[in-house]
């Protein structure tokens, strides 16, 4: 669920829920607070109060603007840059009929629908086609872009979810008794969990964010001292970061979590685990003098 600002608020007036196609959920929509602001894409071709159905209902609308994007590799496909064609308007949306008009929900709720639709995809590729269903007010190409790059954060908010779950700091095998500190272990988790989705987004250094956006420069002197144990002598085995910076040390942690450095990229599991091997070398560290 990441800080994201309403369309037209600051950045700290609301939280965006961003969810794909399991979050689209008439009552999420409904009873959601006053402070939040839903994003999913849509999973049913719901009924409108106008008779036309969700997803035919785009079809009279006039494409607005269009933006690229990357698409990432995925099963049977590869990376790619995609044109998308998009489209935007407000619909409103009729209370599902296996829901009894009691229980106070809305006969309706209004909701802007974004459509983002790939142009010209390679030759026996499906297009991509995003139907995302918001409650930010949508007024021009410029919210329309805004949107669809809020949902393709949503692998981002997977990926850190992952980091904190079984695959990483296993948050769910927590055992608390009651009034314990479970608040506290959880925002310590997801602190971590963030530090290692930096390191994973920096890996390539496109940001040239610095070594101490992330860790205490006190760090420096392990990381570069470990760095040398982990190089070898081709260039391929050198750390190609400059000293000091946030991508010299996502190379050295992708090392010590077992990345090779000649296939594929680092992710959040390879660079928890280098991470953790950090904080055991950088504790040896700091009894060489005891």
């Amino acid at each position: 669920m990441p800080r994201a600002p309403a369309l037209g608020r600051s950045w700290s007036d609301c939280v965006t829920v961003v969810e794909d196609r399991e979050g689209d959920i008439y009552e999420c929509f409904a009873f959601k607070p006053a402070n939040v602001e839903k994003l999913v894409r849509a999973a049913q071709d719901r009924s409108l109060v106008d008779g036309d159905l969700l997803f035919s209902k785009v079809e009279a609308w006039d494409e607005a603007g269009r933006m690229t994007v990357e698409l990432p590799a995925a099963p049977g496909r590869k990376a790619r840059k995609a044109e998308l064609s998009i489209r935007f308007g407000k619909v409103e949306i009729k209370r599902p009929k296996h829901h009894a008009a009691s229980g106070g929900l809305p006969a309706a709720i209004s909701v802007t629908l974004v459509i983002g639709r790939e142009i010209d995809p390679p030759e026996g590729e499906d297009p991509a086609l995003w139907f995302l269903l918001t409650t930010h007010q949508v007024n021009d190409i410029a919210d329309g872009r805004r949107i669809i790059g809020f949902y393709r954060l949503r692998w981002t908010i997977e990926q850190l979810f992952r980091t904190m779950k079984t695959k990483g700091f296993d948050v769910e095998a927590l055992r608390q008794e009651q009034d314990g500190p479970l608040e506290k272990l959880v925002t310590v988790i997801l602190i971590a969990a963030i530090k290692v989705m930096q390191l994973v987004a920096e890996r390539d250094g496109e940001t040239k964010r610095p070594l101490h956006d992330v860790f205490d420069p006190d760090d420096r002197p392990v990381l570069e001292r470990v760095c040398q144990t982990l190089e070898g002598k081709t260039a391929k085995q050198k750390n190609p970061h400059p000293k000091g910076s946030l991508a010299y040390a996502a190379w050295v942690f992708a090392r010590l979590g077992g990345w090779t450095g000649y296939y594929g990229k680092p992710g959040p599991i390879v660079m928890l685990t280098g991470l953790t091997q950090f904080h055991a070398i950088k504790h040896g560290w700091s009894l060489r003098d005891v």
